[in-house]
């Protein structure tokens, strides 16, 4: 009798146990086709603590959490893994920070997780350095990778590709390069996302030439790496190249440009102005079934803006089934751009609630109409949304401050910038050089290349003007000499300007004349009055005799050549020279402009 009862017992367990496994691959299946509430209903059927796989189960059910975007449930799996004590599990404890990770309310939470996990592998470590880069805070990313290799675990390619993305958003070249050594040595140089990566590392930090070279070298590059190279050539205002790249990429390979292609070259022809070449391509867009796409349409807000049709900048914009920040940004940067500064503030009002993105635009709208009043007022907003620490709107309030007089405000807004690019040194530099404190834009200019920065043609171009109105003719000399020989950096024509200026100004008439002889604008007639200006100061009359005549030859209905040669010939007492040349202008036609005042 009671080996039957045995024989009974054994036999319900048998059958419990077959029932168990039978409902746990169940839930497994589920699990794999994203049927998250079956398996969650199937799951608080069972006795979970005598489940075969525990960790394998669990993951599972916290992956498909992930898949479904379903936070509350990953919570309650998270419990049950506490209760069961496998937190320690490797698969699980990485289970546990992609689900924080993606679905967490905020980014701390993933960390909390990571910091209490008992093992950390290389996907760990490297979900957070991915995230950090993701929250725009590179620095820590890279703080967390050298960490990570104290503790001696080797990073995988996703790892490289991360801390490579971290040297592009930092402009840390260098430290890009050595990334570049470890990647050949590592053997992933054939690892198409790393060289991406690199593409895009080497476009952001001014080195458009490495970017080609690295793209070359690829035996089989696909549609992504293409874009990487394209969008290296138009970051680097080689718009002409990149459209070149776009046409070859589709004629003699035969791929097909996704949103990220077309937001890309969209973005050059709006910088050349190609409105009709703009077109073409948004025709492109539509056969190629992008038409919709929130990538692509905000960049054609942006290109038709910057070609002048604000219009339908507009109309488009009003069209987008789906509106984001970025399309947001480009109407109003599009109004920015053509100078309708007060059609920007009008909209910012009628937003029921401001991206913290658009606010470095309508911050820009008001420095452009000089507006310190309202700045101050969106300044007050911006602070309020506790989004203090955006380098886009803290860059434009330093020049919103410093374009209205209040230089020392801006200076104070500057030193509590926990993050500076260029566009933050390059307003401070100018800032200074505009409200005449041109030591002290010589002093941030040094102390931008000392931590670490490339200045580029805005910082000089806002020197060599800091140079000129404070009578740095050293210094002005020393940093166009470093343009080319330190930095590489060709001077274009303002830089010229600024230069010939500050000599004239120091009565160095000679050197400024040989400095426009010997360059390639030598037949641009701004630089000829620019030295013409200076002349009327100083009583050389046969330079500025020889100069005007100069400035006239190049521009004869330039009225200036005309009234400072009649001046300079007063200055010295030759009434009869300058009653010539004001009937020579007579004789021309040519029309003084006239007088404007602000009363």
């Amino acid at each position: 009798m009671k080996l039957f009862y045995v024989q009974r017992y054994c036999s319900s367990l048998a059958t419990l146990n077959l029932n168990l496994r039978a409902k746990e691959s169940q839930i497994l299946n589920h699990c794999k086709s994203g049927a998250l509430f079956n398996a969650f209903r199937l799951f608080n059927s069972i006795d979970w603590t005598k489940l075969s796989n525990k960790p394998f189960f669990f993951a599972s059910l916290l992956q498909t959490c992930v898949k479904v975007v379903s936070f509350d449930h990953g919570l309650q799996i998270h419990a049950h893994v506490i209760k069961s004590g496998l937190e320690s599990d490797r698969f699980v404890g990485n289970s546990l920070l992609a689900l924080y990770f993606k679905l967490g309310p905020n980014f701390f939470e993933a960390r909390r997780v990571f910091d209490g996990l008992y093992f950390k592998d290389v996907i760990s470590w490297t979900s957070m350095i991915t995230g950090y880069i993701k929250l725009q805070k590179p620095s820590l990313s890279l703080e967390l990778f050298w960490e990570m290799l104290e503790l001696g675990i080797e990073p995988n390619g996703f790892t490289l590709s991360a801390v490579i993305k971290a040297c592009s958003d930092l402009g840390e070249l260098k430290l890009g390069k050595c990334f570049h050594g470890v990647v050949v040595i590592r053997g992933f140089d054939s690892n198409i996302v790393i060289i991406c990566a690199l593409i895009d590392m080497y476009g952001s930090n001014h080195e458009p030439d490495d970017a080609r070279i690295l793209f070359e070298e690829l035996p089989d590059p696909d549609a992504v790496c293409w874009t990487s190279v394209i969008s290296a050539f138009i970051r680097n205002d080689m718009y002409d190249k990149g459209l070149g790249f776009f046409y070859l990429m589709q004629r003699e390979h035969g791929l097909l440009p996704d949103e990220y292609t077309f937001g890309t070259v969209l973005t050059a022809c709006g910088n050349l102005g190609r409105l009709k070449q703009g077109r073409e391509l948004h025709a492109k867009v539509i056969t190629s079934g992008l038409n919709g796409n929130v990538v692509v349409e905000s960049s054609l807000v942006d290109m038709y803006a910057k070609c002048g049709m604000v219009d339908d900048s507009q109309r488009l914009f009003e069209r987008m089934a789906t509106k984001n920040s970025v399309s947001r940004c480009a109407l109003l940067g599009g109004y920015c751009h053509n100078g309708d500064f007060k059609s920007v503030l009008r909209i910012f009002r009628e937003m029921e609630d401001a991206d913290l993105y658009s606010f470095g635009t309508i911050i820009r709208a008001c420095a452009g109409l000089g507006a310190v009043q309202q700045g101050k007022e969106v300044h007050c907003q911006y602070v309020r949304r506790g989004s203090w620490r955006d380098v886009v709107t803290e860059s434009a309030l330093v020049d919103l401050y410093a374009k209205c007089g209040c230089i020392d405000f801006a200076h104070r807004i500057f030193q509590q910038m926990a993050v500076r690019n260029m566009i933050s040194w390059n307003a401070m530099i100018r800032g200074f050089a505009q409200n005449g404190r041109g030591d002290e834009a010589v002093r941030i200019f040094d102390e931008m290349i000392k931590q670490g920065n490339k200045p580029d043609r805005l910082s000089f171009l806002g020197v060599l003007f800091a140079c000129s109105h404070a009578g740095l003719v050293d210094k002005g000399r020393e940093y166009f000499a470093s343009m080319t020989e330190t930095f590489g950096i060709k001077p274009v024509i303002e830089h010229f300007n600024c230069v010939v200026d500050l000599l004239g100004r120091a009565a160095l008439l000679d050197e400024a004349e040989s400095l426009i002889q010997n360059s390639e604008y030598r037949d641009n007639s701004s630089l000829w009055v620019v030295l013409l200006g200076a002349c009327a100061t100083y009583t050389n009359s046969a330079t500025a005799e020889r100069i005007a005549k100069k400035t006239m030859q190049l521009k004869p209905d330039y009225h200036l050549s005309y009234i400072y040669l009649s001046n300079i010939y007063r200055t010295v007492g030759r009434w009869d020279d300058a009653a010539k040349i004001l009937g020579l202008m007579k004789d021309r036609r040519v029309k003084k402009m006239p007088g404007m005042s602000w009363t």
